[in-house]
């Protein structure tokens, strides 16, 4: 393997490692890597989305097993993710939808902030209303593939700080990404074909291996520090959001 390629599998390890304990941040983390080792924005979205089917499948066996899934929700948040997912790499693929990041970044800073309030009242022990799932699952899945990232940490953390239990929401929305990042890959392989086999096999490895690792922290981590690590992940990742976008750094 050459330097790239080790570098590759390490960050695919790590931001599974991260996505699947915190519901986030796998196609932010791999994308914007991609992105500064200079690969175009839909290539290097192509590719983290193919290598997704496979990471996904993992981690959302992992949850699986470990009974963090609420098929319900699963159920509600997959349908309207797959339309969104196959929108969003169409728009991304053919359209510049660059111009839309900078508001859901604002957004989310306030959904980070809101969770981690929530995180110091009372931390909620069942599911409540998925009449939000939906909509919810469609804006996610289109941020998600048109600007490579953005599935958990929309869906995740609003879910949370709308009032869901915070181990059955990461579970079930890792478990639906693996519909909604197949429906992703399948509209970019159509749209500009194959992804480069050795970037997607170093990225798959290193998330495969750590993909297990998911299912056992979201189990074993207290649901109030679970929250708090969400809510200051969310806000990072749209604090790095806006400062890529404004080109601040």
């Amino acid at each position: 393997m050459s330097p790239d390629l080790l570098l590759l599998a390490a960050i695919g390890f790590f931001a599974q490692l991260i996505d699947g304990s915190l519901g986030m941040a796998y196609g932010l983390i791999s994308t914007s890597a991609m992105l500064t080792m200079g690969m175009p924005p839909a290539q290097a979205s192509a590719i983290v989305h193919t290598a997704e089917v496979f990471t996904t499948a993992a981690s959302g066996a992992s949850h699986v097993w470990h009974r963090n899934v609420d098929w319900r929700l699963v159920l509600r948040l997959g349908v309207a993710g797959v339309i969104g997912a196959v929108i969003g790499a169409w728009v991304l693929s053919n359209v510049d939808g660059e111009m839309i990041r900078p508001f859901v970044s604002v957004y989310l800073l306030a959904v980070g902030a809101l969770v981690i309030l929530k995180a110091y009242r009372a931390i909620p022990k069942s599911d409540v209303d998925f009449r939000l799932a939906p909509p919810l699952g469609l804006a996610g899945g289109f941020l998600d593939a048109s600007g490579g990232g953005g599935w958990g940490p929309v869906v995740t953390s609003t879910l949370i700080g709308s009032g869901q239990a915070p181990r059955k929401v990461v579970g079930s929305v890792n478990t639906t990404e693996f519909f909604v990042t197949s429906a992703a890959a399948t509209t970019f392989f159509l749209e500009l074909g194959a992804s480069p086999l050795y970037e997607l096999a170093a990225l798959v490895i290193g998330g495969v291996i750590a993909a297990p690792f998911g299912g056992w922290a979201v189990k074993h981590i207290q649901p109030r520090m679970l929250m708090i690590l969400v809510g200051f992940l969310v806000i990072a990742l749209s604090v790095w959001q806006l400062v890529r976008f404004f080109k601040l750094i």
